[in-house]
């Protein structure tokens, strides 16, 4: 059976995007006890105004449910990385914010990942046809 270019395209992605996961994992894992999907969503709320985030906005921006969402940060949240924040008017709002131990530790686990990107040397003009490339297919992806 023949296999389209772009079949070949979006396997071969799928494979980098599964050892880059892996190996990444591994760095974070090793050195920081966390794993590269939980380092994803603490850096989302890293990045979030004043570090709190809905669940259902970390879910949208790393490609998980809400309820995913909820599980993955309930260890983060036992070992006090992060911290769930009620809203005052409305008890059925919570906020995931990061605490300070939280803060440090995307930090530190950020440090880990430049160390482990920094054998890749693109040009600028690579770098941004690559993330032309992605933004593409991301778009495709999102389509219904």
């Amino acid at each position: 059976m023949e296999v389209s270019s772009n079949q070949q395209l979006f396997l071969s992605i799928i494979e980098l995007a599964s050892r880059i996961d892996r190996r990444a994992g591994e760095s974070l894992s090793n050195i920081k006890g966390i794993s590269l999907a939980e380092y994803r969503l603490l850096r989302v709320l890293a990045d979030a105004p004043d570090a709190q985030s809905s669940r259902v906005a970390l879910a949208d921006a790393v490609g998980l449910t809400a309820s995913g969402v909820t599980r993955a940060l309930i260890p983060l949240e036992k070992i006090g990385y992060v911290q769930t924040v009620r809203d005052e008017r409305d008890a059925r709002k919570a906020l995931a914010s990061l605490t300070e131990a939280g803060v440090e530790l995307v930090r530190d686990a950020s440090g880990v990942l430049n160390d482990f990107t920094a054998d890749l040397s693109f040009t600028r003009d690579q770098e941004n046809d690559m993330l032309n490339l992605l933004s593409h297919l991301a778009g495709v992806v999102r389509r219904p």
